[in-house]
Parts: C-alpha cells; structure tokens; sequence
C-alpha cells in the first residue's frame, strides 16, 4: 500500500423489515454467502457481521434480524439485536422493497431521522416494478426520511450494488482497519454451519416447523481430507420431531444432503455431517436456553 494513500474503515449497518432483501444485500456486497436467505419472513435471527478489505479500505457490513412486533422472548431479543444495531454505525442503510408504502414509524426509522450518520435508503426490487411506482414510493420516503439519500436497487439481479459500494466508501471515515485484513466475519465455522442446516430447513417445512427450530453444532474436526460435524436440531413439540425426520427419515436426509453440498462448496473440503432431532419444550420462550443458543 502507497504509504501516502488514505485508509478507510467504518461500520454499515443495514436494517429493514423482514423479508426486503437485507441479507441478499449483503452476501452480494461481501461477496461470499453469510447469511441465509429464504423466502420466509424472520430468516435471519442474529446479527451477523461480513467483512471486506483492500488495501485502502476495510467495510464492516452488519446483517440484523428484521423489525417485528416481538410475540415471545427469542422475537425479543432480534428486536433488541436490530435497535443495537442503531448505537454503532458510521454508515446505515435501511431497505425497503418496492412493495413496501411507507406507514406508520418505528423506532429505527424514527432514530433515522434524528441521526447526524449518512442514511442510505434503499428501495429493492425494483426489478418486479415500472417508473411511476418508484417515483412514487421515492417521493413517499423522501418525506417519511427528508435526510436520507434514497437509491433503487435489485440486490438479487445486482442492479446500483456497485454503485451502492462505491457511495459506501466515500462515505466511510479514515480510520485503520478494525479487523485483521484476512478475516471475512465475525461468525464461527460452527456457526456458519448451524445457519445452513436451518435454511434448509426454512426451505423445505412449512407453516410453523421452521420457526420452532434451533441447530447446535455440537462438534466440529476439522482433518487433513474431512470435516467431521455433529448437529442437534431442536424443537418445541414431539409431532414437530416427526414431521422433521419425515417418513423413514427420508425428510432429514435430504436436509443432511442439501447441507453437506452447501457445506463442501463453502469450506473446499468433504464434509462428514451427522445430525439428530431432540425436543426442547418452548425454548422460544426460555431465557436460560436462548443465552445457551447465543442469543443475548
């Protein structure tokens, strides 16, 4: 690096609702996939950080679950983990989605429009839209935030992430690197792992089985030619547990194939999974087992 060369470094810290395309965004701007997407609502739990160097800049990005009105403890602290997300930034990006009209405020939105920190609003797929409704919802959200500078995107057809990357460095502040420049997040392989068997699951069950489960990966060997993992996958209920495992287990081998193919093409490596389901009565609610969970 030019020792006369400027280095940037920052926080971005990127909110929203559920389901407007936070973690699409981000997997695309740190260009490795960390955090999970389906298409169900509350996908994302914990706030999850991806990491991007050069030599002239280190960009934090900061993936938080999506504003809701909590109906149970774990719903509570992602709502905690996404105002948290309000404390710490030097850049914020708020997506919405070209569906979305702007209502009634909320508290992100209502510390968004008292922050003196760059506000980046970003209206997502764009792509499902014509002109007259984004300049519609662009003159609605000029009002609802007067201090944000607003942007149409596509994350998933990569429509402006360029362009949208390159604002974010000019808005960043000088400052060296917070991390060191080799890392790519501030997640555990672990993990990493537990987030893929679970999107998997969002993927393939419906109605309530995806929301009432937590994966624990109780052990991780990495060797020489193999990775060899163990994988608690809790529920709530005991016909939860059997739905999961399907009939003669076929539903959870194919969870354990999808996973194991993901997992391989992330770590470059063969990858050993053993999984099992265990019910855990209302551990939604359970302050003791969600700390145990990682939630906080």
């Amino acid at each position: 690096m030019n020792k006369t060369a400027v280095h940037k470094a920052g926080f971005v810290n990127i909110l929203g609702k559920p389901n407007v395309g936070k973690s699409t965004l981000m997997n695309q701007l740190v260009g490795e996939k960390l955090s999970i997407i389906t298409s169900k609502a509350q996908t994302t739990r914990h706030r999850i950080q991806g990491i991007v160097n050069d030599d002239d800049y280190q960009v934090v990005f900061s993936d938080t679950p999506g504003i809701l009105d909590p109906n149970y403890k774990l719903q509570e602290i992602m709502l905690k983990s996404a105002r948290g997300a309000l404390a710490d930034a030097d850049v914020f990006i708020y997506i919405t989605e070209i569906g979305e009209q702007p209502g009634k405020g909320n508290v992100i939105l209502d510390a968004l429009r008292t922050t003196s920190l760059p506000v980046l609003l970003l209206i997502n797929k764009i792509d499902l839209s014509d002109q007259e409704t984004l300049e519609k919802r662009v003159a609605a959200w000029q009002e609802q935030l007067p201090g944000a500078e607003i942007l149409p995107i596509s994350a998933l057809k990569k429509f402006n992430v360029i362009y949208l990357f390159k604002r974010i460095l000019e808005l960043l502040p000088e400052s060296p690197p917070f991390f060191p420049k080799d890392m790519l997040t501030d997640k555990s392989e672990r993990f990493l792992v537990g987030e893929i068997i679970r999107e998997k699951i969002l993927m393939h069950y419906k109605q309530e089985i995806p929301y009432s489960v937590e994966v624990e990966v109780e052990s991780f060997s990495e060797e020489q030619e193999i990775i060899r993992m163990r994988a608690l996958i809790y529920v709530e209920k005991e016909s939860q547990k059997g739905i999961l495992i399907g009939h003669k287990g076929e539903a959870l081998k194919r969870v354990g194939k999808e996973s194991r193919i993901e997992m391989e093409t992330f770590f470059n490596k063969k990858v050993f999974l053993e999984m099992y389901v265990k019910v855990q009565k209302d551990w939604r609610n359970n302050e003791r087992k969600l700390k145990n969970f990682g939630y906080r």
